[in-house]
């Protein structure tokens, strides 16, 4: 047989034989769950791979049914060429070097765009093979349960998320992973890590009368709502607006507080989780609640206070300057 046809029909096996390996570790090298959640958001990479990377052990006994069917095929062209001793060499050395090691490196490197690249081959391989394949798919299904769907922990993800801050490809700023971060976290806090303290909560008591020297205290203290307490603060008869004040006539006939229209809130427990408070606040309506230890209230939480944990920096209104708080 002709050197230069030899060489080339050598040269063609080998070729084959390095897509062949290289595809074998891109496929596997794919995680099932990260390819469905970039098909979903458009990838036409992910789309083209997605069906083969379902069916795993067909695709996988296709790429290796030709492998082998490259490797042998090249140990008998060679053969017929040189001495055996040496082909065997020969084979051996051009399969490890330019058949498995080089492709695998580089096909590692890029998996879905080398297996996306080469979908159409790969396809023509599973038709080729499929008398053979298709039964070997069949025992392996049977021998292995399919690949179930690996969730991250919360603190797994809470890295996944940090690794961004130093990433110059992330599409997330500093501020987002913070806010991420935040949220992540919130299941792990519990709401008496996150409350003002009875003692720095301004209250009244349901029999107080509001009137202008109360007035000018409830302005003083720069807060818009008030929580109406029992002077054991072991109840809450709701919540006083400050903007329900406006037009209230203090100088003729100073109201008591439980004449005023008061807002309902639900007390909650102190072990109460963060996540599990923005819920409580949607179901009340509310935007302040007390919480209560041993039946006996020991301050106040707001949705303030949550959105301050999200974003990890403290939220300052306009009278927070001014009252020096």
């Amino acid at each position: 047989m002709n050197a230069i046809l030899i060489g080339g029909i050598v040269v063609a096996l080998v070729l084959i034989s390095a897509v062949c390996s290289g595809l074998n570790i891109a496929l596997m090298a794919i995680d099932p769950q990260h390819l469905k959640h970039k098909a979903k958001l458009g990838d036409k990479a992910a789309k083209r791979v997605l069906p083969l990377r379902k069916n795993t052990h067909l695709t996988l006994s296709a790429i290796l049914l030709t492998n082998v069917a490259a490797v042998s095929a090249t140990s008998l062209v060679l053969e017929s060429a040189v001495y055996s001793l040496v082909a065997g060499i020969l084979a051996t050395l051009l399969i490890v070097i330019f058949g498995e090691i080089l492709p695998q490196a580089l096909f590692s490197r890029r998996a879905l765009h080398f297996t996306a690249r080469f979908s159409p081959l790969l396809k023509v391989m599973i038709l080729v093979t499929y008398p053979i394949a298709k039964p070997l798919q069949l025992l392996l299904d049977k021998l292995f349960v399919a690949e179930s769907a690996h969730l991250q922990s919360r603190r797994e993800l809470g890295l996944m998320i940090s690794e961004h801050l130093n990433s110059d490809d992330s599409e997330l700023d500093e501020d987002e992973v913070e806010i991420i971060r935040g949220a992540l976290q919130l299941s792990e806090k519990r709401v008496r890590e996150i409350i003002t303290p009875i003692k720095d909560v301004y209250w009244l008591a349901p029999q107080t009368i509001i009137d202008d020297k109360k007035i000018d205290e409830i302005k003083a203290s720069g807060r818009s709502r008030i929580p109406i307490l029992n002077a054991d603060k072991t109840i809450c008869y709701g919540i006083l607006l400050l903007k329900d004040l406006v037009d209230v006539d203090f100088d003729t006939a100073p109201p008591r507080v439980d004449e005023l229209p008061l807002y309902p809130t639900k007390i909650v427990g102190s072990m109460t989780a963060l996540d599990t408070m923005f819920r409580k606040f949607i179901n009340a309506h509310t935007h302040l609640m007390p919480i209560e230890k041993d039946g006996k209230i020991i301050g106040i939480v707001t949705i303030e206070d949550l959105m301050e944990e999200i974003v990890g920096h403290e939220i300052e209104d306009e009278t927070d300057h001014v009252n020096g708080r």
